[in-house]
């Protein structure tokens, strides 16, 4: 006789693709010339950072190892091109 008490498999529910289901993804306040638009904002930690990437606030490169914040707008663009990585400096100061 088979076993009855196998575990259920929990069901999978789809994911947002906007990325606001990651830890510690906050919505802000956009740049000031985004005219007050909301931003989905996550810290990148060093460890996680693996490419170069260049920095809209100051049009400077964000090497590999280095900690950083990533932003996109929270109603469209829900696709990897309108992520922008950005010095934490750069992002305060906008």
């Amino acid at each position: 006789m088979g076993r009855k008490n196998r575990r259920q498999m929990p069901s999978t529910h789809a994911l947002p693709k906007d990325g606001a289901t990651f830890y510690g993804t906050q919505a802000v306040e956009g740049p000031g010339w985004t005219n007050g638009e909301i931003f989905l904002m996550r810290h990148m930690g060093s460890h996680a950072a693996v490419k170069y990437y260049i920095c809209p606030g100051c049009n400077q490169t964000i090497p590999p190892g280095i900690a950083h914040i990533v932003a996109w707008p929270r109603d469209y663009g829900r696709e990897a091109e309108d992520r922008r990585h950005w010095h934490r400096s750069c992002w305060e100061r906008r």
